[in-house]
C-alpha cells in the first residue's frame, strides 16, 4: 500500500516506468509496464529480478536475441476465433513473422539449456508447432501477398487474367496506332480514365472510333475513348478479377479455419513475445543506469552500498555534469529510523528519495543502481510526506496537509512500513511544530517503523540521540570552501550552517550580528558544537582518503614487484641458452681430446703402458664433466617446469626432440599436434619455443596436403550405433576436421526417441573447437541431422 498515491510521482517512480516504456517494442509490453507495482511476495520479486538480471547478462555477454518481428497479434487471433470470419493477407503475414520470431527465440534458449533458467520459465513446455507456419507459407509469400499458386483454381484464374490483359493491351495499341495514322488522336499517349486504358481522340473525330467515352479534357477538345473491342476484353478481365477475389476469400477462410484450432497456442506465443519484450526493456534500462541485483532479505531492512538515484545519474550523464556521489546507509531492526540533518541543498532530500525510489523499484522486480552486495528486504506499506500538498478545494493549508498525513501514519503504520518524511515539523511556528513532530516521531518509533526523515529541528536531533531505534545522520559540508560534499555520515547530527551560508552569500555583517544576538546562548553553543563535529568529520574523511591513496600506491608497487619477478623468470631462458652453448663447447673439446688420444696411440704403436696412461687421462676428463651436465639438466628441467604454456604455443618434446603445437590443455597434460597426428604429453616434458626457434618450427611444420583435404568426407552416419561407438566415431572425424581446418561436420543420427541426439549434443557442447550446432532444414531431415560448426 502506498500513501498518499501521489508519492510515486514525487519519488520519481512514474518517471522510471516511463523510461522503461520507451524501451518496449510492442504496445502489449508497454501495457505491462503500466501495471508494474511493488510486490510483497519474496519469491515473486526474486523471480522478476533474476529474469531481468539474466536478460541483462544476455545482452552484454551473448549473441543478440532474435526479436526482429514483434507485432500486436492478439486482436488478430481473437478475430480468428469467430466462426465464419477470415483473416486478411497482411494479418496472416504478421502472424507468420511473429511465429518465426517465437520459434527463433525458443531455439535460441534450447541451445543454451539451463544457462538462463529463469528466462526459460517464460516459455516452459511451449512447443514449436511448425504446421501453422507451413500452412501460412503455402498461401502467403515473403511480401505478405497471396501466392498465385495458392490453389489450382487461383493459378488458372490468374493466368487467364494475365492473358486477357495482354490481349486487351495488344488490341488497344493496334487501334491507337491506326487512329494516329488517320490523324484522329490528340497530343499525348494512352491514358487511364476511371481505371480503364483510353485513347485521347480529338473531339471532332470522336464519332469515328467506336467505343465508350470515359472523360473529356477541361477545354472539351479531347475525348478519352475506350474502344468497343477492348471494352469487352476489359469486362472479361473485371469478371475474372471478381472470380479471383472470391477464390482468395475462400482460401483465406479455409486457412483461418485451419489455425482456429491453434488459437490457445497462438495466444501463448503472443504472451511469450510480450513478456520477453517487457523483460528486455527492464534489462536495457538497467544497463542505462548501471543497475545490479542486490541480495534479498525476508526482514524489513535496507542496506545500500554505493547506491545512486537513477534519474539523477541519467541527468548528470546526459548534461555532462560531475558524477553522482554514491550513497551508503543501513536501516535494520536496531537502527530503524535515520534522522538526517545538515545544510540546505546538501542532499538530505535526495538521500531520502533515493532510499524510497530504490525500495519501490526493488519490490517491483527492477534492478537498482547499487553494488550487488547491497541487501534489501520487504515492506508492505510505503508512507511518504514530501513537498507541499496544500489544497484550496479541501481548505487545507500546508501544515494541515502535513498533519493529516501524520494522523494516517500514526494510525496505520507498523513494523513493515517504510516512512519517508521531508523537512519534518515545518510549516508552522517552530516553538510548537518541533514538539508536535517529536511526539509523532515517538509514536512512530514505538510502532517500530523503518524510515528516513529529514529535519533542521534541534529538539528532534536531541531526541534521536537519546532514543533507541533512531539514529542521527548528517550530510557532510566543507565549511572552508562552503560547499556540500553530498556524503552521508551516520552517528551524529549535522549543522544547518545557516550563518556560514548567509555570510558566504554576502548578507551584511550587521544583520548577521543582530541575528546572533537574538538566538539563545545554549542554541549558539549547540550549533557551534555541531560545526566543530562537522570539521572533525571532514578531517577524518580526508585522512581516510589519504590512506586509500596510499593503499593504491602500495598495490601499484606490488604490481611492479610482480612484473620484476616475471622479468627474472624470463631470464631463465638466457641461462638455458648459456647452458646449451657450454654443453656444445664441452662436446667439442671432448671430441678433440678423443682424436688426439687416438693419434698418440697410433704414433707409439699401441704400447701398453702408454695406452694405459692415455686411457686414464681420458677417463679423468670424462669424470670431470659428469657433474656439470647433471646441474645443467636440473636448471633446464626447472625452467621447463616453470614456463607457462598456452594453447597455440610451439614446444619441443624433451625426450624425442620433436617440435609440435599445443592445441588443448587438460590439467597437467598437453594435447599436441604433430602434423596430422595428435599426442598427449605431460607439461613438464616439453620445452616452450620462442623467437627464431619458434619461427623455424612453424616453417618446418608440414602443411596439410591437398590430397588429405580432398580425401576428407565431412559427414558421419551413426544411425543404429551404440552411444559409445557413435561418440568414438564422431570424435575421430571431428579431430581430423580440426586438423585440416574444415569448417563444419554433418552428423546423421536419426530421430527415434532422441536419446542418441541428446548424447551427441552434450558431447559437442564439451568439445572446445565446436562453436555452435543446429538442426538440418526440416525438408532435409530436420532434427534427425545435426550440423556442427568448427571454430
Amino acid at each position: 500500500m502506498i500513501y498518499p498515491q501521489n508519492a510515486v510521482d514525487k519519488l520519481g517512480y512514474t518517471d522510471i516506468k516511463a523510461l522503461i516504456k520507451d524501451k518496449c517494442l510492442s504496445e502489449a509490453a508497454k501495457q505491462m509496464v503500466d501495471k508494474i507495482q511493488p510486490q510483497i511476495k519474496l519469491e515473486l520479486i526474486d523471480r522478476y529480478l533474476r529474469q531481468a538480471n539474466e536478460f541483462k547478462n544476455l545482452l552484454v555477454n551473448d549473441a543478440a536475441l532474435p526479436v526482429d518481428h514483434i507485432y500486436p497479434i492478439k486482436a488478430i487471433i481473437e478475430k480468428a476465433k469467430v466462426e465464419g470470419a477470415f483473416l486478411f493477407e497482411d494479418e496472416f503475414y504478421r502472424i507468420l513473422l511473429s511465429l518465426r520470431t517465437v520459434y527463433a527465440i525458443i531455439r535460441y534458449f534450447n541451445e543454451r539449456e539451463q544457462q538462463y533458467p529463469n528466462l526459460e520459465l517464460l516459455f516452459e513446455h511451449l512447443p514449436i508447432e511448425k504446421s501453422i507456419v507451413r500452412s501460412i507459407e503455402q498461401v502467403i509469400d515473403e511480401r505478405g501477398k497471396m501466392k498465385d499458386n495458392a490453389s489450382r483454381m487461383l493459378l488458372e484464374i490468374t493466368q487467364q487474367i494475365t492473358k486477357s490483359e495482354q490481349e486487351a493491351r495488344k488490341r488497344i495499341d493496334s487501334i491507337y496506332k491506326q487512329a494516329q495514322q488517320n490523324g484522329w488522336t490528340a497530343d499525348g499517349s494512352l491514358t487511364i480514365r476511371d481505371g480503364r486504358l483510353c485513347i485521347p481522340i480529338l473531339a471532332e473525330n470522336k464519332r469515328k472510333v467506336k467505343g465508350l467515352i470515359h472523360d473529356e479534357s477541361a477545354t472539351g477538345q479531347t475525348a478519352y475513348i475506350e474502344p468497343e473491342e477492348v471494352f469487352h476484353l476489359n469486362n472479361k478481365v473485371r469478371d475474372l478479377e471478381f472470380e479471383r477475389r472470391r477464390e482468395v476469400i475462400r482460401i483465406l477462410t479455409e486457412l483461418t479455419t485451419t489455425i482456429r484450432s491453434h488459437v490457445p497456442l497462438l495466444l501463448a506465443y503472443h504472451g511469450l513475445l510480450t513478456k520477453l519484450d517487457f523483460v528486455r526493456a527492464k534489462a536495457l534500462f538497467a544497463l542505462d543506469v548501471d543497475a545490479e541485483m542486490p541480495e534479498l532479505s525476508k526482514e524489513a531492512e535496507i542496506r545500500l552500498v554505493n547506491a545512486k538515484h537513477p534519474l539523477l545519474s541519467l541527468s548528470a550523464r546526459q548534461e555532462g555534469h560531475q558524477a553522482v556521489v554514491p550513497l551508503n546507509l543501513k536501516i535494520d531492526a536496531v537502527d530503524r529510523v535515520l534522522l538526517v540533518s545538515g545544510p540546505n541543498a546538501g542532499g538530505k532530500s535526495v538521500c531520502m528519495k533515493t532510499v524510497g525510489l530504490l525500495q519501490l523499484m526493488f519490490q517491483s522486480g527492477l534492478l537498482i543502481p547499487c553494488d550487488p552486495t547491497s541487501k534489501l528486504g520487504l515492506f508492505k506499506q510505503f508512507f511518504a510526506d514530501i513537498g507541499d500538498d496544500q489544497s484550496i478545494d479541501s481548505d487545507l493549508s500546508t501544515y494541515s496537509a502535513h498533519l493529516s498525513k501524520m494522523k494516517h501514519f500514526t494510525q496505520f503504520a507498523n513494523a513493515r512500513t517504510l516512512v519517508l518524511i521531508d523537512e519534518f515539523g515545518t510549516g508552522t511556528d517552530p516553538q510548537f511544530g518541533g514538539p508536535i513532530a517529536e511526539a509523532v516521531l515517538e509514536v512512530l518509533n514505538k510502532k517500530e517503523i523503518r524510515g528516513v526523515i529529514t529535519t533542521h529541528y534541534s529538539n528532534l536531533k536531541v531526541f534521536a540521540s537519546n532514543t533507541h531505534g533512531i539514529e542521527n545522520a548528517s550530510m557532510l559540508f566543507d565549511n572552508e570552501q562552503m560547499r556540500p560534499l553530498y556524503i552521508l555520515q551516520t552517528g551524529k547530527p549535522g549543522s544547518s550552517y545557516a550563518f556560514e551560508i548567509a555570510q558566504n552569500i554576502g548578507l551584511p555583517k550587521e544583520v548577521l550580528h543582530l541575528a546572533k544576538q537574538k538566538i539563545g546562548v545554549q542554541q549558539k553553543k549547540v550549533d557551534t558544537l555541531l560545526v566543530d563535529l562537522e570539521r572533525e568529520k571532514k578531517e577524518i574523511y580526508d585522512t581516510k582518503t589519504a590512506i586509500s591513496l596510499r593503499e593504491k600506491e602500495l598495490l601499484n608497487q606490488q604490481s611492479e614487484v610482480q612484473e620484476l619477478q616475471s622479468y627474472l623468470d624470463e631470464n631463465r631462458h638466457s641461462l638455458l641458452k648459456e647452458a646449451k652453448e657450454e654443453a656444445r663447447q664441452i662436446i667439442k673439446n671432448a671430441n678433440k681430446l678423443v682424436e688426439n688420444t687416438i693419434s698418440e696411440i697410433k704414433q707409439v704403436k699401441a704400447e701398453k703402458d702408454k695406452t694405459k696412461d692415455l686411457r686414464v687421462g681420458l677417463q679423468k676428463a670424462a669424470d670431470s664433466l659428469k657433474d656439470k651436465p647433471k646441474e645443467q639438466a636440473k636448471v633446464v628441467q626447472e625452467v621447463l617446469s616453470d614456463e607457462p604454456v598456452e594453447i597455440g604455443d610451439w614446444v619441443r618434446i624433451v625426450e624425442t626432440g620433436n617440435e609440435a603445437q599445443v592445441i588443448e590443455i587438460a590439467k597437467n597434460n598437453l594435447i599436441l599436434a604433430l602434423g596430422d597426428l595428435r599426442t598427449v604429453v605431460k607439461k613438464n616434458k616439453v620445452e616452450k619455443l620462442r623467437g627464431k626457434e619458434k619461427a623455424k618450427a612453424v616453417k618446418k611444420s608440414r602443411p596439410i596436403s591437398a590430397e588429405s583435404v580432398a580425401d576428407f568426407h565431412p559427414e558421419v552416419d551413426v544411425r543404429g550405433m551404440r552411444t559409445d561407438d557413435a561418440l568414438q566415431k564422431i570424435e575421430m572425424v571431428l579431430d581430423r576436421a580440426v586438423m585440416i581446418g574444415y569448417p563444419s561436420l554433418k552428423i546423421i543420427h536419426g530421430k527415434g526417441d532422441g536419446i542418441l541426439r541428446r548424447f551427441i549434443r552434450d558431447y559437442l557442447r564439451k568439445y572446445n573447437h565446436v562453436s555452435r550446432f543446429e538442426d538440418e532444414h526440416a525438408d532435409r531431415g530436420g532434427d534427425g541431422i545435426t550440423y556442427a560448426y568448427i571454430a
